[in-house]
């Protein structure tokens, strides 16, 4: 018997898929086989993540898989948020939301459309669960996630939970101050800023405007590199990167995008392995030519 599967056999309301196709589960659709854990309630998380630590055995959650690039294979097993909710809380507008890691932002991209919640507007077009946007501290040219938190709750490795009232403090550019190494996020707390008849046509043409100059349509996991902010300037990698005319570079099968320089496409099988090789030559040609370290905003190390 496979020995995550021998662990955690007890273990109710979850379920294990061994050796998993993953390539569904990363918005750039790469090729990717691992052990799956579908968790549906916080006690089957609290005892999944202390028996996994009890045996030293490492883990990883993954969510829409949005800024991950998910190996070949995976050695260490992936932990799937699959939390049920009252979804009635969706249905009118409320001054603030307790909702569970697992949802998806597109569902609350159309909640705020439909009811006007201001600042709302933050997370339009972003691919990811809530818990994943929170983690990283999502956003776009609108603004950040971390403008409409309140409270997250979550888990450290060894299963304790923890609530976190957020301050100006708990987030900062494309990363959260406060979670640790194997802590998960598994509930949010969203507030409105009030409401905005006008919210819904702002979201409309924002999308359209992220149509025409991202290609959101293709299997990417969004931008690749974090951009340099200073005191005095912001350095975009996707500027750079058009001025080195390194749009259509391609490296197995995936390639820089035409369409916007800090976005790779993935257009048949690429493997995590092809997009790190790509990475690095950007990243190479960036340092040679400018003198700047790009850091990657996507997670490699997985």
């Amino acid at each position: 018997m496979n020995k995550i599967k021998d662990l955690l056999a007890d273990i109710p309301n979850i379920e294990i898929e061994i050796d998993k196709d993953l390539s569904k589960y990363s918005t750039m659709r790469l090729q990717s086989k691992g052990d799956f854990i579908t968790v549906k309630d916080l006690n089957g998380l609290k005892a999944v993540v202390r028996t996994l630590t009890k045996n030293n055995i490492n883990y990883m959650v993954l969510g829409l898989g949005a800024n991950q690039l998910l190996n070949e294979k995976i050695e260490h097993p992936i932990i799937n948020l699959d939390f049920n909710y009252d979804r009635r809380i969706l249905d009118q507008y409320n001054e603030s939301y307790i909702l569970p890691a697992s949802v998806k932002l597109s569902s609350l991209t159309s909640h705020a459309s439909k009811f006007g919640n201001m600042r709302w507007e933050v997370i339009t077009g972003i691919p990811a669960t809530l818990g994943g946007a929170v983690f990283m501290n999502a956003g776009t040219g609108l603004g950040w996630i971390s403008e409409i938190i309140n409270r997250v709750w979550y888990i450290d490795k060894e299963g304790n939970e923890y609530l976190h009232e957020a301050t100006n403090d708990s987030f900062s550019y494309r990363q959260n101050n406060f979670l640790k190494t194997g802590d998960i996020i598994y509930q949010v707390e969203l507030v409105s800023k009030g409401q905005d008849v006008n919210l819904g046509e702002k979201i409309r043409n924002y999308l359209l405007m992220r149509n025409k100059s991202q290609p959101l349509k293709e299997k990417t996991c969004g931008s690749v590199f974090k951009n340099i902010v200073g005191d005095k300037r912001t350095c975009t990698a996707g500027q750079f990167i058009d001025i080195l005319n390194l749009k259509g570079l391609q490296v197995g099968d995936v390639r820089v995008s035409n369409l916007h320089g800090n976005f790779m496409e993935n257009f048949d099988k690429a493997t995590a392995s092809d997009v790190k090789a790509l990475i690095k030559i950007v990243q190479d040609e960036l340092y040679l030519n400018y003198g700047l370290k790009f850091e990657p905003e996507v997670r490699i190390d997985i």
